[in-house]
């Protein structure tokens, strides 16, 4: 095959012997796996499939049961346009618009971090706590696109929540997102920087948040798809990557019932760090990490100490 057809997205101006076999669903997401790996991607048939789904507008299992149809011209140019832009490191995520999430789908822009497995871990927590309570109230902080506080509210019938965020648009994102799972009744949203606008007074059973932890430093060390695309404001931590745990560690008791607990996703490395956060403040006990499901730690929870009368 000429050099055209190697490095080109498939398009119907190949050379004669091209033109010879069709773009079947087979062939297109060969020659795009291929295309990504050279590329850089780490799941790139994972991509191709998504991508070209999506091109077709049709479920992954339909690329398969239709595995030799030939692919429309007008398919073959959008997903043209998605390789190409995939191959420059763009999020599948943020090329499709959507990513599921603990079992649910969230609209995704480049407002919002991708929700990632890893996070579901702290999902799984939050229900497991909420579901011990009859009516809980819980707080989100830094919602982002809202997947956290929108994955518990499908799986906690009785709980409330206010999630909150300093992006007015990943806000919008995470509003959206509500509306589209029919939770938006259960869900309030507010424009803050952490507790900042937060009703002096209010008090919640459980505060959750995975906030911006890597280190300012270590950010051009990332993926090229991260560092390149997902939002700065939503990965900055400060010098250590632990600027926004010494706030809500600091702030958070002030808003918690007593015995209320205090849930953050972190990066494993930090574990040592945060709990000597969390012992420094004095003002939680029972302090206990959750390992992720590849046995990583990746979930702080604690307890807010009783005030004495």
């Amino acid at each position: 095959m000429d050099r055209v057809v190697k490095d080109n997205p498939p398009s119907s101006e190949h050379t004669s012997e091209t033109a010879a076999e069709p773009w079947t669903v087979r062939r297109i997401l060969d020659w795009t796996t291929a295309h990504l790996t050279k590329h850089g991607s780490d799941s790139p048939r994972l991509d191709a499939e998504v991508l070209l789904a999506f091109a077709r507008k049709c479920e992954r299992i339909r690329l398969y049961t239709n595995y030799e149809d030939e692919v429309s011209e007008q398919e073959r140019g959008l997903m043209r346009e998605l390789v190409q832009r995939r191959a420059k490191s763009e999020p599948v995520a943020y090329l499709v618009g959507n990513r599921e999430f603990f079992g649910l789908d969230f609209y995704v822009d480049s407002h919002v971090l991708v929700p990632r497995p890893d996070t579901e871990t702290l999902v799984m927590e939050l229900v497991d706590a909420a579901q011990q309570l009859p009516a809980p109230s819980i707080l989100d902080l830094c919602t982002g696109s809202g997947c956290i506080a929108i994955a518990a509210a499908a799986n906690c019938a009785k709980a409330s929540f206010l999630a909150t965020d300093i992006s007015e648009r990943a806000l919008e994102i995470a509003q959206k997102n509500a509306e589209t799972n029919a939770l938006s009744e259960k869900i309030q949203f507010l424009l803050s920087d952490c507790f900042a606008k937060i009703t002096e007074g209010t008090v919640f059973d459980i505060i959750v948040s995975n906030p911006p932890y890597i280190p300012d430093a270590e950010i051009e060390t990332l993926d090229a798809d991260v560092k390149q695309h997902e939002p700065r404001l939503a990965l900055a931590g400060g010098a250590d990557g632990l600027d926004f745990y010494r706030k809500i560690i600091d702030e958070a008791p002030q808003f918690l019932k007593d015995g209320g607990l205090l849930m953050l996703e972190f990066s494993p490395e930090q574990e040592a760090s945060l709990k000597a956060l969390f012992e420094a403040s004095g003002k939680y006990e029972n302090v206990r990490v959750k390992a992720d499901l590849a046995g990583r730690a990746r979930v702080i929870i604690s307890e807010k100490l009783p005030i004495l009368k």
